[in-house]
């Protein structure tokens, strides 16, 4: 007799499926993580890539704590009342970032809505930080949206970072659904701002919600008229049942019906099952290839 799945987790296609890596660039992966109490994003968000990532070395470092302000519906984040700002955290990740010999460092957060900041002043410290002891790597921020406040916005922007990423998540109709304090407009306005500033600008949705193919379109459309230069565009898959519910699976050749959308709009399009807002980021470390 077969087994019977939940009724949350529908049975994942082939493609979905993959095997674990292993390796010598894992481990010492999970090692370093270990000795400098750095969370990352890949653990506290349940990505199914992680190990796939970390095998090839590479990751994407969470910064003010594990525990985000904001409870979106498709989110393994934990939500709660988070701890103090850890002044020591740059150098952390300084230390981190050299002992994995990374090229490219991806740095992203919780929301922070308790702090006055929202923790744009840490994001611009570790951009700093990493700048003044590492010059040959590049940087992409991952930002929340510091609820689209433009002296906060300017805080990181003036840093420069290599790559601005901030993703809009869904399409506009499944925002208030999707997101916690969030909205579709807001984002796009981070994002417009990211560009005015002179920034190479990144954005990212999930498909697999209740979107329709127009609603895809506009989206697409919409990230472009801001200035994004990079798409990122993934399956959805809860993390528990008590997270938004998977509509359906994309098949492959839909995937590649929405490449073909994205191509002629964007300088970089990673859409896939798997694709994820920093998977695979590496690949664009040379960042005039954006």
């Amino acid at each position: 007799m077969s087994a019977t799945l939940p009724a949350w987790r529908p049975r994942l296609p082939a493609f979905l499926k993959g095997a674990v890596p292993t390796g010598e660039r894992l481990f010492r992966v999970r090692d370093v993580l270990q000795g400098t109490a750095l969370p990352t994003v890949c653990e506290e968000a349940l990505c199914p890539n992680r190990t796939d990532c970390w095998a090839r070395g590479t990751l994407a470092f969470q910064i003010l704590g594990s525990i985000c302000t904001r409870r979106c519906s498709f989110c393994a984040e934990t939500t709660g009342r988070p701890g103090a700002v850890d002044p020591t955290e740059p150098e952390k990740l300084v230390e981190a970032v050299r002992q994995l010999t990374l090229k490219h460092v991806v740095i992203t957060s919780p929301a922070r809505d308790d702090l006055d900041d929202q923790g744009a002043t840490q994001f611009a410290s570790c951009v700093r930080v990493l700048r003044a002891n590492l010059p040959g790597i590049s940087i992409e921020t991952l930002t929340p949206d510091f609820q689209g406040r433009e002296d906060l916005l300017n805080i990181v922007f003036d840093e420069k970072p290599d790559i601005f990423n901030h993703n809009i998540e869904t399409v506009r109709r499944l925002t208030p659904l999707v997101r916690a304090r969030a909205t579709y407009d807001r984002s796009l306005d981070v994002l417009r701002q990211a560009t005015v500033a002179g920034l190479r600008t990144k954005s990212g949705f999930m498909v697999g919600l209740g979107e329709s193919w127009d609603e895809v379109e506009t989206a697409l459309h919409d990230l472009m008229d801001v200035g994004v230069r990079a798409l990122t565009v993934g399956q959805y898959l809860p993390p528990t049942p008590a997270h938004f519910a998977v509509s359906r699976f994309y098949s492959l050749e839909e995937f590649g019906r929405l490449r073909a959308l994205a191509q002629p709009l964007f300088k970089r399009v990673q859409v896939g099952p798997l694709v994820r807002s920093s998977y695979h980021a590496d690949s664009g470390e040379k960042v005039d290839v954006l």
